[in-house]
């Protein structure tokens, strides 16, 4: 429980900053409490007149890099675990090795890259690199679910007429589809909450910027608006909260662990 209250306390003080009033966020002694709570900090936030776009384009970018990411994983996991092929173990170690690799020392090739390939300034340079990123990940942890579904679930499948891809679809994604879940749940924070990756590829066209980029506005050079920060940070919490309440069940028993015979 303690533990617990130190992690939850940041947010409390993230929605209490976002309805004090301005006068008691500059206050020289914070209290945790507000007796006067207001919306006008949130008033500021809608009254941007891109933050709109800037939310459907954070939808995008993370809805896209989920649904990419989660179908590419499947497949490749189901690949890497029932069949044998050359230079397959290395493969897996490859996958192993581009988690250790930090995203900032990748930062600049990846910004020569989307300009050679002409995608700076669109949404596709935000999505390319948030796939390719969450891919190792979801591959090693999906191979678990995948390698612990009975091989004679399989056979019994093949027997009783099914195709490859029928038990591909109708068998074995239901079962690993936990796994998928919790996988996803990485993925959607992972490009929900970038900014660096947004603020070096997006460079002149602001309609293609993001929520996290949306924060800057509220950054004055003399004086910062920390309390339209709070609001826009917690406006950016709610579809993270709504997203894992969705899949709260999957989420629990895709951590669990995997398929039992």
């Amino acid at each position: 429980m303690l533990i617990a209250a130190v992690v939850a306390f940041p947010l409390y003080w993230m929605v209490l900053s976002a309805f004090k009033p301005a006068g008691e966020i500059e206050s020289a002694e914070p209290r945790p409490w507000t007796s006067a709570p207001t919306l006008e900090s949130f008033r500021r936030v809608f009254g941007q007149q891109e933050f709109g776009r800037y939310f459907l384009n954070s939808l995008v970018v993370a809805g896209t890099v989920v649904a990419a990411s989660a179908l590419i994983a499947f497949l490749a996991a189901t690949a890497v675990t029932r069949f044998r092929f050359r230079f397959r173990t290395t493969l897996l170690i490859m996958f192993l090795i581009a988690q250790t690799v930090p995203v900032e020392a990748l930062t600049i090739p990846l910004f020569f890259q989307m300009r050679d390939l002409g995608l700076l300034n669109t949404l596709s340079a935000l999505i390319l690199p948030h796939i390719a990123f969450s891919l190792p990940f979801a591959i090693w942890m999906l191979r678990g679910f995948v390698k612990a579904v009975p091989e004679a679930l399989e056979e019994a499948a093949y027997i009783d007429g099914a195709s490859r891809t029928r038990f591909l679809w109708q068998i074995l994604f239901p079962l690993v589809l936990p796994g998928l879940v919790a996988t996803s749940v990485f993925s959607f924070i992972s490009a929900w909450n970038d900014f660096l990756f947004a603020k070096s590829f997006i460079i002149s066209d602001t309609s293609q910027s993001t929520l996290p980029m949306a924060l800057l506005v509220f950054f004055k050079p003399d004086e910062p608006d920390w309390g339209g920060v709070m609001a826009a940070s917690t406006v950016m919490t709610i579809p993270v909260l709504i997203f894992f309440v969705l899949v709260q069940r999957r989420l629990v028993s895709g951590l669990g662990g995997a398929v039992k015979d």
